[in-house]
């Protein structure tokens, strides 16, 4: 049995890149105490290590933050990123922000032909762009950071130049009836984005919800349509209510 649940343990790591303690409790129907006891083999022979109340798997720990973000809750965002490109037909006009759950929308787009993408992300670019029929424009200027976001004003002022049958933004964070972020570069992008869009598009996983990010990006007056993977708290599905915005809850099945 130890054996069997040190597999699911890992498993589950493979999967969702962090995971809480608590988390592998519930998931396992196990106690915390239970948890613990399995993952301390683990951690002392090397194949996990121990955090703050979570583990992860030790290859992991040398890798860059956006691509750690992209294993954390992997099968909700390829689950959400299907959904929304479900609503996307071909040869349409697609504008995204950057975001682990917009790279995996551009690799639910890989099947669509004559897209026109406009994006700051080169990890969105470069898996789009070889698309049959696409043609993609990536924002100019300063590429910041792992994720490959091109951000600043003159991102800002290109993207202005066009506009979208779709515009999808990711989120750092939704709290109450605000779409937030935790960097004043990425939300100015991402309301520029929405500004262009014809259709207005939130992404982003249920673990944003009930946080606070730094700067605020719109509220749900500014947008058609959320995409997410369980509901969010009452407050928050009452205010997208009275915004008139749809909110899609899809399975990660």
């Amino acid at each position: 049995m130890l054996s069997k649940r040190h597999t699911e343990i890992l498993r589950l790591l493979e999967t969702e890149g962090t995971v809480t303690i608590a988390a592998l409790s519930q998931a396992m129907g196990v106690s915390a105490e239970t948890v613990r006891r399995d993952v301390r083999p683990l951690v002392e022979g090397g194949s996990i290590l121990r955090m703050h109340g979570a583990i992860s798997l030790s290859g992991q720990a040398g890798e860059a933050p956006f691509r750690r973000r992209m294993r954390e809750n992997a099968g909700a965002k390829q689950a959400i990123a299907r959904a929304v490109a479900a609503t996307i037909r071909h040869g349409e006009t697609v504008m995204m922000d950057t975001g682990t759950t917009t790279s995996f929308l551009a690799r639910a787009l890989a099947s669509l032909k004559r897209l026109t993408v406009v994006t700051n992300s080169t990890d969105v670019a470069r898996i789009l762009a070889g698309g049959e029929g696409n043609r993609v424009f990536l924002a100019g200027g300063q590429i910041i950071g792992d994720s490959g976001a091109v951000l600043g004003a003159q991102a800002v002022r290109f993207i202005s130049g066009f506009s979208a049958a779709h515009s999808v933004i990711s989120a750092g964070a939704v709290e109450g009836a605000e779409v937030m972020d935790y960097d004043a570069s990425e939300a100015e992008f991402a309301r520029a984005v929405l500004a262009r869009g014809e259709r207005r598009v939130l992404v982003t996983d249920a673990s944003k919800f009930g946080r606070r990010g730094l700067v605020t990006v719109c509220g749900f007056e500014g947008l058609d349509a959320v995409f997410t993977d369980a509901p969010p708290a009452e407050n928050t599905v009452q205010a997208m209510r009275q915004a008139g915005t749809r909110l899609t809850v899809v399975g990660a099945g």
